[in-house]
Formats: structure tokens, C-alpha cells, sequence
């Protein structure tokens, strides 16, 4: 396994599920948010974690999702955390980490080292910080768009959290993301992908194969 930790996020099927943990991936991610091509529904993603074994993490990602959505997810009882890649605030995430006892992430979106900088908020309510590329206004996604930020905002940055990396990542630059960052955690979704929402068996298994090397 990498000593760097891999998450595969919007896995949709048995078989790029399959695929990410026969690489390596220390986390498999499935996505709960109707305008995404990686959107499953929480039948759909207790049946794919139901094959996943217990030392993989099965990350449940979401957007601005309220108590209501969040309970029929963790209902699953698939899930070994959950994700927040919408706008929710220091107090909504401390707020559902509290109510429902899952570790949680919270993704930020990142144009400016103000950014990164206002992360500092999220200090003792969240698990993990995910340090994704902002998306353009207006978008219809919050991430999984294949765009990426400077990297080098990142260096002396004193993190409030364990954190990730996110956005534009591929083969072809994984290893100089891990460079520039030295992150401990890599998280892929469209850079593994032959179209959006649509996972290559392939190209999951050649990124982790990368990331392995770096």
C-alpha cells in the first residue's frame, strides 16, 4: 500500500469499486448529490460498501445536505465517515458530527491563500479538511470538475486538521502534487474517469500504481 493514503471518490459501480481496493485506495468515496453523473442513492452505496473490506474507509460525500438526508445515508450503516462539500459552517459541521458519530471532512474550496487561511474556522469540529480548487460561479458541482489550484499556496500552512488534496489530479501530475504539498492524502475522482461519472478500472489502477511511486 502507499504511504501516501488514496481516495477513489464517486464510485458508482461493483467493479471500479472492486478496482479501487485491488490498488491499494485507503478510502473508496461514493457521492450523494442529485445534480452529480457520480450521484448513488443510499441502497446503491450500502450494496457497493457491502463489498469493501473493513480496512478500506467508505466516505459518503455530500452537499448542503440536512439532518433528514444525512440520517437515511448513515442508516446504511456503510459508512465509515462523512464528507461536506457544500457551504456548511463550523457550527453545522461540529452539528452533525456530534448527532451523528460519524468522523467528519469537510471540503474547502480553494482560489487565494485566504482560502486555506480561513480553514483555521473548522479547528476542533472537523476530522479532516479536504483542500479542493474552487469552482467557477455559477456551477452547477461544487468539485469533481477536473480543475486545480496552485498547489504552492499550501506550503507553510500550520494545518488546524488532518488533511487531503483534491482537485485536477492525475497521473500525469500526482507526483507533483505530492511534492509541492507533501499531503498525506490524495483524493482522485475525475482524473480516473473515461467521462463524467463514468470510472476506469484502468486508469484507477495505473493513478494508485503512480501514487505508489512518487
Amino acid at each position: 500500500m502507499s504511504r501516501i493514503a488514496i481516495k477513489i471518490c464517486g464510485l458508482s459501480t461493483p467493479e471500479t469499486v472492486d478496482a479501487a481496493v485491488r490498488a491499494g485506495a485507503s478510502h473508496v468515496g461514493f457521492v450523494h448529490f442529485p445534480k452529480s453523473p457520480r450521484h448513488v442513492e443510499p441502497d446503491q452505496m450500502r450494496a457497493l460498501a457491502a463489498a469493501v473490506p473493513a480496512h478500506v474507509d467508505r466516505v459518503a460525500v455530500v452537499v448542503d445536505a440536512d439532518d433528514e438526508q444525512l440520517a437515511r445515508l448513515t442508516g446504511t450503516g456503510a459508512l465509515s465517515a462523512l464528507q461536506l462539500h457544500g457551504k456548511e459552517s463550523p457550527e453545522r459541521v461540529a452539528a452533525i458530527r456530534q448527532r451523528f458519530g460519524l468522523p467528519v471532512w469537510k471540503a474547502i474550496s480553494v482560489k487565494t491563500r485566504a482560502d486555506i487561511d480561513a480553514a483555521q474556522a473548522y479547528a476542533g469540529t472537523v476530522d479532516r479538511l479536504l483542500f479542493d480548487a474552487k469552482t467557477p460561479d455559477g456551477a452547477a458541482l461544487p468539485g469533481g470538475m477536473g480543475l486545480r489550484f496552485d498547489w504552492t499556496l499550501l506550503r507553510g500552512v500550520a494545518m488546524p486538521a488532518p488533511w487531503g488534496l483534491s482537485g485536477g489530479l492525475g497521473i500525469d501530475n500526482v507526483c507533483d502534487a505530492i511534492r509541492l504539498t507533501d499531503t498525506p492524502l490524495i483524493d482522485v475522482s475525475s482524473g480516473v474517469e473515461d467521462a463524467p461519472g463514468i470510472k476506469s478500472v484502468d486508469k484507477i489502477m495505473a493513478f494508485c500504481k503512480a501514487v505508489s511511486a512518487c
